[in-house]
């Protein structure tokens, strides 16, 4: 037999066609790979993970392209909104005499605007409310303190959110506020409540114990 023929000296299960050795040899590499990382506690998996969105930074300002120019028969109020697990205040336009002496007026007005679902622009902004579209604010009975508004639900049955949204809107309001507090009621017999608006309550709104309730005598 020559050498250099094409015929292999060592037989042909040795001498075999160079490509699938190299397939074997690669399989064997691939197989001792994912030995190692199995063997540093490391999984491999088929099934694609999901890790959700990468998150985004919320604002909660407005800029100046998002703010309309006012009317002239109009004035500016403050309401506050929940925005990153905080109370943060937006303007709201109202018409004029609407937040005035006229107390329910006033009380009415602020609590349309903070109950409303957020514009576009302010969504963008990571603005939201939590006040009930369906409450109402009724007028103050016979024997109630200086000052009660009285709501359709109780105070205490809203979400701490809402309760703590109303209570600093109507806080920022001079005709709304009473020693500092706002004075709160509900459809029932329950006497009415002093609600402060305080650092921790703006902080976290979502807190129970906030805003602060005081009994009045």
């Amino acid at each position: 037999m020559k050498l250099g023929d094409g015929t292999c000296p060592h037989g042909p299960l040795r001498c075999g066609p160079r490509g699938p050795r190299r397939t074997a040899a690669a399989l064997a590499a691939l197989l001792a790979a994912a030995a190692l990382v199995s063997g540093c506690g490391i999984r491999t998996t088929t099934v694609p993970v999901d890790a959700g969105a990468a998150p985004s930074r919320v604002p909660c300002r407005l800029t100046a392209s998002d703010v309309t120019a006012r009317s002239p028969d109009s004035v500016t109020a403050e309401v506050y909104l929940v925005c990153a697990s905080q109370l943060v205040t937006v303007d709201r336009e109202v018409a004029q005499g609407t937040v005035g002496s006229d107390r329910l007026k006033a009380a009415r007005a602020l609590l349309k605007e903070v109950q409303q679902a957020p514009p576009e622009s302010e969504r963008r902004a990571g603005f939201s409310t939590a006040v009930p579209a369906g409450l109402r604010v009724d007028p103050a009975r016979a024997n109630d303190p200086a000052g009660t508004l009285r709501l359709s639900s109780q105070p205490e049955d809203l979400s701490a959110e809402a309760l703590a949204q109303l209570v600093c809107t109507y806080a920022e309001s001079e005709t709304l506020q009473t020693d500092g507090s706002v004075v709160l009621g509900g459809p029932g017999a329950y006497p009415p409540r002093a609600y402060l608006c305080t650092s921790q309550t703006k902080a976290r709104p979502q807190d129970p114990t906030t805003p602060d309730a005081l009994r009045l005598d």
